[in-house]
């Protein structure tokens, strides 16, 4: 099974970064995070990288109750969203699937959390393939 959920569409870049923003926001998800991964690695190792941007994306409802069942949760949050430019001119938008990480955690309670939390990142996902 896989770790993530994706698309690939077309479009520019830092337009489907904000369309994923806004949409994650839809879900009750703020960005806490943007780690400019290209910018990052030119400066630290000075090689050239695709556009690439992670974004750190928390639903603090969720995030509270998992916190509530689980207090070393936070090591697993927030949940990471990635806008890459791919070799042929498309950007793919890829989402950690909970499910799967949660279950590395081998806490039953947190099932339920991490089923809607993988929901809610499923329907940005999909809501960017409907605008193709």
């Amino acid at each position: 099974m896989s770790y993530y959920f994706s698309t690939v569409i077309k479009g520019d870049f830092d337009h489907i970064v904000d369309k994923t923003t806004v949409l994650l926001q839809k879900e009750g998800f703020g960005v806490l995070t943007q780690i400019d991964l290209q910018q990052t690695l030119k400066k630290k190792l000075d090689v050239d990288f695709n556009r690439y941007k992670i974004l750190g994306a928390c639903n603090p409802q969720f995030a509270y109750k998992a916190l509530q069942i689980e207090n070393k949760v936070g090591t697993m949050l927030p949940c990471n969203v990635i806008v890459q430019e791919l070799s042929n001119g498309t950007i793919e938008v890829a989402a950690v699937d909970p499910i799967q990480s949660m279950q590395a955690i081998k806490n039953q309670a947190l099932e339920a959390i991490a089923h809607e939390v993988s929901d809610k990142l499923k329907n940005v996902i999909k809501n960017l393939k409907d605008e193709k």
